[in-house]
């Protein structure tokens, strides 16, 4: 396995959608891909599908809250991509070495997050535009 310093594998590609089921079905037309994990993840506010590409994920998110930051995301951007996903070998020592840095985070701890795994997240603001989350499994 290769990997570029602290991030060791692209985990996942989140994508917000306002149908779970249609865009599930979606997948399954086109690619004959299908669905590898399924969660309601009660912290967040959202429903998602994970579709296993390789040893990675497209995980297709709806909210199920109109309060979750998902919903707030969509309202004013729409469905599409919502973050990037990569996979670390510890959360925790890579958020504390980006806080360090001077990284505008979201989490300033890690937390329980889908499959199990610890992550957090980095504010678009840091990261050129782009919602990173870190994954830790």
């Amino acid at each position: 396995m290769s990997s570029s310093g602290k991030l060791t594998e692209l985990d996942h590609v989140g994508i917000a959608v306002r149908d779970l089921d249609a865009v599930v079905e979606w997948y399954e037309k086109m690619f004959g891909a299908t669905v590898a994990h399924r969660e309601r993840i009660e912290s967040d506010g959202v429903d998602e599908a994970l579709i296993k590409v390789a040893d990675s994920y497209i995980q297709l998110l709806t909210p199920f809250r109109d309060d979750s930051p998902l919903a707030k995301y969509m309202e004013k951007n729409g469905e599409g991509i919502h973050h990037v996903g990569y996979r670390v070998d510890s959360t925790e020592e890579v958020l504390e070495d980006v806080k360090a840095q001077g990284a505008r985070v979201v989490d300033e701890h890690p937390r329980t997050g889908s499959r199990g795994t610890t992550v957090a997240f980095l504010h678009p603001k840091t990261a050129f535009g782009t919602l990173i989350e870190l994954v830790q499994e």
